[in-house]
């Protein structure tokens, strides 16, 4: 369900800005998500939907991503809210990347660490200055994320490692990025790597 939901949305197929929400069970993933499209959310829970519309407000579009809602949430299925992201997707790019990148099959770096603790099919490279990486995330969408040292910010490495992860994934998939609405660096980045806007989401951690 998550994955058709998914490929839609990178089609630019939306669910209908209605003001409603669902309510889906965990994949076999286990990952539980709040997920917010234009006036409509995906709720990916293992509570009973009829107590999740018990406590979510009729006449607030926001509440699924408030604070009040994923604390009860929380509380309710023994989880932790990890971030509140926005979501943006781009196409596959033929080709090979611009950046001379090698693979990196055990990095310790902290972002890859994290990434293994959050998605399967982790892959990582390094180049001089950053490091990028893909792997399958919520739903099995493949999920990039990139860091820049420090002394190579401000010089398009960013938008370059973005780029390159778009020809890092398998032809015909698309490739989705999450990026703190305060990171206005990555934000910036992303956008300009060829990323569109989709929603934004909250993942649901076990304790």
């Amino acid at each position: 369900m998550l994955a058709d939901l998914f490929a839609r949305a990178a089609r630019g197929e939306y669910p209908a800005p209605d003001g409603s929400f669902r309510v889906v069970a965990p994949e076999q993933d286990g990952m539980s998500a709040v997920i917010a499209f234009s006036a409509h959310h995906v709720i990916v829970t293992d509570a009973d939907p009829d107590w999740v519309a018990s406590v979510l407000p009729a006449d607030d579009l926001s509440a699924p991503l408030n604070p009040p809602f994923l604390a009860e949430l929380c509380a309710k299925t023994g989880r932790v809210v990890n971030n509140t992201d926005q979501v943006l997707v781009a196409d596959h790019l033929d080709g090979s990347p611009e950046l001379d990148l090698t693979p990196a099959f055990d990095s310790e770096h902290e972002r890859a660490i994290r990434a293994h603790g959050l998605r399967t099919d982790v892959r990582v490279w390094t180049c001089e200055g950053g490091l990028v990486l893909v792997g399958r995330g919520l739903g099995g969408r493949w999920e990039v994320a990139a860091e820049v040292e420090e002394n190579a910010r401000v010089k398009g490495l960013g938008r370059a490692l973005f780029t390159a992860a778009r020809t890092l994934v398998p032809r015909g998939e698309a490739v989705w990025a999450q990026v703190a609405p305060g990171n206005a660096a990555s934000t910036r980045a992303v956008l300009a790597s060829g990323y569109r806007p989709v929603g934004a989401e909250a993942l649901l951690l076990r304790c």
